[in-house]
């Protein structure tokens, strides 16, 4: 890592501000051959960690803009190394004139998630803050914003090294007694063995219990509207979202494919999908949509079905609340509210019926109310909620492990052989915040990164 690497850290589109990063020894140096401040000092005597104005050139030396930068030399950034950023006006086409220069006086392009990387080999971050950072890239509510900031905060690494740290010293103590015999080292303890094993997986438990909120936290909750043709599905999600998102029309039919959405309902986000009426179909094409709308229902958490309290209940009712039926979760929707009703909850078999109107926005609160009970949660979202498939799959691995130590230790198995579990929660653990490195592991973290991240 002792070459210079660059990059464009905002955006392709024309905004307010574009920024240029540099990170590595000597990075001040080359970034001076471009940035030259109005003070007349080098940008790598100007004092650091504070903004300073000056002209941006091009390969040719022309000035091509006005611009503002800051040097934080080792070890006091980002990266841990010395680094600049140069904060622009954001053109695109005069932001790629710059990094063309830099490239010019010795930097190269930055890799993706590569300034990210560096702060991790650097110790800046462990491996739960650097996957916190991409997280908050991708956070699409203010909750899963915030959890990502609690984990790049350090949350996750503070509830995970006290049980690898209790773990190291069990392991540490019984090879002391072991290879030391003759030193006054006191006897290795079964109930202390014991003791820590059970906090370790207790601990390890919660914090594997907080992922189903997690998963729903940053990515939403998979959701299906189904129904009949014409019952509301689609005014329905219309009304969810705040805008005309799909066609609505008197003809029944107007929805042929499954349209996707993503709709707050308060602090809960639906991945919420509208679909083809089920029925039997008239043509080739309401088919495929009618089976799209099958498979949803078979693939969603959530199924709202949806009917028209206004008419009778019928044949192709019946067929998508058969569908609305198999989801983990689903509630019935009698729409139309605001017109004369046929339609009695007690005939639907459904834990759940709510009666609203999409057209008028009637009793919409309720069924916000019902979804937030469900997948709202109590848990604060400040880093302590377990949102990523990697760290679950790992710290599952490792409570794995713990639950084979205390299995052993009550069949009467030699310490010896109990912390051989140990040891591989141990590294599983490790994976999680980085104290094992694999570079396949970290290789495939770092990809999902924008470059100049």
């Amino acid at each position: 890592m002792n070459d210079i690497i660059a990059a464009i850290a905002t955006g392709k589109v024309p905004c307010a501000i574009g920024i240029l990063r540099l990170s590595g020894p000597g990075c001040a140096e080359v970034a001076g051959q471009v940035f030259r401040p109005h003070s007349g000092r080098e940008l790598k005597d100007s004092p650091p960690h504070k903004l300073v104005l000056g002209t941006v050139t091009d390969r040719k030396g022309r000035i091509i803009d006005e611009a503002l930068g800051v040097y934080c030399p080792a070890p006091h950034s980002y990266t841990g190394e010395d680094t600049v950023e140069l904060q622009c006006h954001g053109s695109p086409a005069m932001l790629s004139a710059a990094l063309e220069a830099l490239f010019a006086k010795g930097a190269r392009q930055a890799g993706p998630g590569e300034f990210t990387k560096r702060a991790f080999l650097n110790g800046q971050l462990d491996l739960t803050q650097a996957e916190a950072v991409i997280d908050l890239i991708d956070a699409e509510s203010a909750e899963a914003a915030a959890n990502a900031a609690g984990q790049l905060g350090g949350a996750l690494q503070r509830r995970i090294d006290p049980i690898y740290e209790a773990m190291t010293d069990l392991c540490s103590h019984f090879h002391a007694v072991l290879d030391y015999p003759d030193e006054d080292i006191e006897d290795f303890q079964i109930p202390e063995l014991s003791s820590v094993l059970q906090n370790s997986k207790s601990a390890l438990r919660k914090l594997l219990a907080t992922y189903d909120r997690g998963k729903h936290l940053k990515h939403g909750v998979k959701t299906v509207l189904l129904g009949r043709p014409n019952a509301g599905k689609s005014s329905l999600l219309n009304a969810l979202a705040g805008y005309d998102r799909v066609i609505v029309t008197e003809i029944a039919g107007t929805t042929r494919d499954t349209v996707e959405e993503p709709v707050r309902l308060g602090s809960v986000l639906l991945r919420l999908t509208d679909t083809a009426g089920i029925r039997e179909a008239g043509d080739p094409i309401e088919a495929m949509g009618v089976e799209r709308s099958e498979q949803a229902a078979r693939e969603a958490e959530l199924a709202l079905f949806v009917c028209d309290s206004s008419q009778s209940l019928n044949e192709e009712d019946r067929r998508a609340m058969e569908a609305a039926l198999k989801a983990p979760r689903s509630i019935a929707v009698l729409n139309k509210s605001d017109l004369p009703q046929r339609i009695e909850a007690s005939e639907l078999p459904f834990p759940h019926v709510l009666s609203l109107s999409a057209q008028t926005g009637e009793n919409l609160q309720a069924l916000q109310e019902l979804v937030e009970a469900w997948y709202g949660g109590e848990s604060h979202c400040d880093g302590s909620v377990l949102t990523n498939a990697r760290q679950f799959g790992a710290i599952s691995h490792a409570a794995d492990a713990i639950h084979r130590a205390e299995q052993s230790l009550l069949l009467g198995l030699t310490p010896d052989a109990v912390l051989t579990d140990v040891e591989e929660a141990m590294t599983a653990l490790g994976e999680v915040t980085g104290r094992i490195v694999r570079e396949d592991i970290t290789n495939r973290i770092f990809e999902r990164f924008c470059v100049g991240k």
